[in-house]
């Protein structure tokens, strides 16, 4: 019924070896894309690297490098190191998190997060193509001279090795409106999160339009690339428990992520209609009643931003992401055994029309 991409994130709470020697049955099974997250665990880099060595054909995203913790050429070499060793695997995924891990765990001021996405993305297409780094931004200043506190002994120099790619995929994780016009701008793929595709256009509608407005027609169609947790089954406790793991997902996110008057997952929910819900998830969540914050969660939200319910009903929710423009789902199976989750993923992938 669609090209849409299958892909998978990894766990990082999970064993990991254990989850890397079961990947070679997900690829078997159809999955395109493996991604993984780094929030403040264990770096994506590394396992990554692991990864590359594990599989064949699978896309290797970053899932998702926080710009403040890593310079634009640093990144651009990582992506690049990535590509390589790959074959051309990489997709560089990066976002701006947000002040309580940036300034709390790194240590690094949260600032402009916006411009500082841009130049980012602009230094490392510079890195890629193997341009000399002579760029003046208002964030980054290529080589720093003695007026933006170098010592003015820094040179204009380019990456050694030649790329694999010169336009390895770049992702930006945006919902803020300024965030998603940068991405549809500048971006090969926008990954939202929380994500209610019939509710696309109230969240995300005016940023996507206005920097599709702006995009260059040689980065090709925005990819929208969004998170679901998976569970097919016609046995009605199985998707019972399902839902409720996205419902307590969900009220983490809107609830306990950030300050009161600072939490941009709570302002996404205002933006998908749910403002009444969205503070009273906060206010319990905040005031210690995690359960209670979670049954707050609607059902609509809940049903919308999943793949949970029978094949009939999950073939109905992947037919609303494609609608939504969605190119790739990173499915998480929440079935009990190995062996379902495989099972579960080739379903998807027959549903998903590979």
């Amino acid at each position: 019924m669609t090209s849409m991409k299958l892909g998978m994130p990894i766990n990082y709470a999970g064993d990991f070896r254990e989850t890397i020697n079961n990947l070679a049955d997900f690829e078997a099974a159809g999955v395109e894309r493996i991604a993984v997250p780094e929030a403040y665990s264990f770096d994506a880099v590394s396992q990554l690297g692991y990864i590359a060595a594990k599989t064949e054909k699978m896309e290797l995203q970053t899932a998702i490098l926080p710009m403040f913790s890593r310079t634009p050429t640093n990144l651009a070499m990582t992506a690049a190191g990535l590509d390589y060793i790959s074959g051309g695997r990489a997709v560089l995924g990066i976002g701006a998190s947000g002040p309580q891990v940036i300034e709390g765990f790194h240590g690094v001021k949260y600032d402009f997060p916006v411009g500082r996405a841009r130049e980012h993305a602009e230094i490392c297409r510079m890195v890629w193509r193997r341009d000399k780094l002579d760029y003046q931004g208002k964030h980054y200043t290529l080589p720093l001279d003695k007026e933006h506190g170098g010592s003015g002994l820094g040179k204009s120099l380019k990456i050694i090795n030649h790329p694999v790619r010169e336009r390895i995929p770049m992702l930006l994780a945006a919902i803020g409106p300024k965030n998603t016009e940068l991405a549809a701008e500048l971006f090969e793929e926008f990954q939202p999160i929380l994500f209610h595709p019939e509710r696309i256009n109230d969240a995300f509608g005016e940023g996507l339009a206005a920097g599709k407005a702006k995009r260059d027609p040689s980065l090709g169609e925005l990819g929208i690339v969004v998170q679901a947790t998976a569970r097919i089954s016609d046995d009605a406790e199985a998707l019972h428990n399902a839902r409720e793991l996205v419902r307590h997902h969900a009220a983490l996110y809107i609830g306990g992520m950030g300050a009161r008057g600072k939490n941009f997952y709570n302002t996404l929910a205002q933006r998908y209609g749910y403002a009444d819900e969205a503070k009273i998830i906060q206010d319990l969540y905040l005031d210690g009643k995690k359960a209670e914050a979670a049954a707050a969660v609607p059902d609509d939200l809940v049903t919308s931003m999943s793949l949970i319910g029978s094949r009939s009903e999950v073939a109905e929710r992947v037919a609303a992401f494609t609608e939504a423009g969605v190119t790739c789902i990173l499915t998480s199976s929440v079935a009990p055994t190995h062996q379902e989750r495989v099972a579960e993923t080739e379903v998807l992938r027959d549903i998903f029309g590979g």
